[in-house]
């Protein structure tokens, strides 16, 4: 039992130290209530039922009345994706937002995509204009036709910046909050390219930046902020085998409160343990087998040191989760279902995460543009008829994208 403190603190501090002077990663500060925590709004369970927001947009049609399209509540019967006797936007088929149908037969326009301002993930800063003199984020760039967003966010990482920002679907650039400071921000749907590595997620559009901060999905991190977000590595993407990813969580505060807001393992082999940072000593342990528990989960230690690991065959959705640091740990919890995203950082605050020293520089690097229909057949990448896409599937046809002059390809 003596040598537990010590491990547990010099654990703590090594966390301290891999962050540059000045970072408090896991400050994200994304405004207001967020309603979800995947990238593509999948768990949207919102109540808005118009394709835009605060009653403009078209009507969507209920979800008890579209039998003759191929989602409705008759395909959905344990609400698995949400659909039942309403007409909220949904997303059932893994599309890249929630969306509703609009029209009663499939002629012509028969369903949108909604715009929800409360359903973009904790740590996506918004869509914004990017007219290329000078160009909206100032560090490096480049291209690739296997682009997601976390494959930029590594990217970005690596090289030390605090900002992400994809682009076209295909282009990745690197920034800082000074960046963001001039920015002009843009109508959401104005980012509603498909990523090039990954049908299920948006990578901005044309002249325009889906900009997020690099700790999401980090693999390690110091999170100090009053309250924040947790990812788990290279989400908003699957985690990887053989991940062993660490993160030191101490904010103000006697407690902390937890709440798991996706909980995806793929066996009892991938594991995610809370230690105490002071002693050491296991408080819970979670895996593919023994998921946490819903609703609030509150621990009466002041800084936590969070360990997932992964086998080699482990890749699965993983998890997002708050945090908030308590004063007393019998502090009143916030109203059931709520989702507070974290306040803004205090003024200089640095949001950045800075990998390993001497980590291998980051790797992003055909695919194919996209048909936009609704039918029971999932989304696809196109690629030779004995490749399979990331659904199992060959996928849709497509054709080749362009790729911006002058701008570097990244290493693959």
């Amino acid at each position: 039992m003596g040598t537990r403190a010590p491990q547990g603190l010099l654990l703590l501090l090594l966390l301290r130290l891999l962050l540059p002077r000045g970072a408090s990663a896991g400050s994200l500060h994304s405004p207001g209530l967020s309603e979800c925590f995947r990238v593509n709004g999948a768990d949207y369970r919102g109540h808005q039922n118009r394709t835009g927001p605060r009653g403009a947009g078209r009507p969507c049609l209920y979800w008890d009345q579209t039998q003759q399209h191929s989602y409705s509540s008759a395909s959905d019967p344990h609400g698995r994706w949400g659909l039942g006797a309403h007409n909220f936007c949904r997303n059932p088929d893994g599309d890249v937002q929630p969306w509703c149908y609009v029209a009663e037969t499939e002629e012509g326009i028969y369903w949108r995509y909604c715009d929800i301002p409360t359903c973009h993930m904790p740590g996506y800063l918004g869509c914004f204009v990017d007219s290329g003199a000078p160009p909206a984020l100032s560090g490096p760039s480049g291209t690739s036709t296997k682009l997601t967003v976390q494959v930029c966010l590594r990217f970005c990482r690596m090289k030390g910046y605090q900002l992400a920002g994809v682009e076209a679907g295909y282009a990745c650039f690197c920034g800082s909050e000074s960046d963001l400071a001039r920015g002009r921000p843009a109508p959401a749907t104005d980012c509603d390219q498909i990523c090039f590595g990954h049908p299920g997620q948006l990578c901005g559009g044309d002249g325009r930046l889906g900009i997020y901060e690099v700790s999401v999905g980090s693999c390690q991190g110091n999170w100090t902020a009053p309250q924040g977000v947790i990812y788990s590595p290279d989400f908003p993407d699957e985690y990887g085998p053989d991940r062993n990813c660490s993160w030191a969580l101490g904010p103000p505060g006697a407690a902390l409160e937890l709440t798991f807001r996706l909980f995806e393992l793929a066996d009892p082999r991938d594991q995610l343990e809370l230690r105490d940072a002071a002693s050491g000593s296991l408080l819970r342990a979670f895996d593919g087998a023994r998921p946490p528990p819903p609703g609030p989960l509150r621990l009466r230690s002041a800084a936590l040191l969070l360990t997932f690991r992964s086998d080699a065959r482990g890749h699965a959705q993983g998890f997002a989760l708050t945090y908030r640091g308590l004063q007393d740990a019998d502090d009143p919890a916030p109203s059931k279902g709520s989702a507070q995203t974290p306040a803004g950082p205090p003024d200089g605050a640095n949001v950045s995460c800075s990998p390993r020293p001497g980590a291998p520089e980051a790797a992003i690097g055909g695919a194919a543009c996209w048909l936009r229909v609704k039918g029971p057949q999932r989304w696809g990448l196109p690629g030779t008829p004995q490749e399979a896409g990331p659904f199992g599937t060959a996928g849709l046809e497509g054709s080749p994208c362009p790729v911006l002059p002058g701008t570097p390809r990244l290493r693959v």
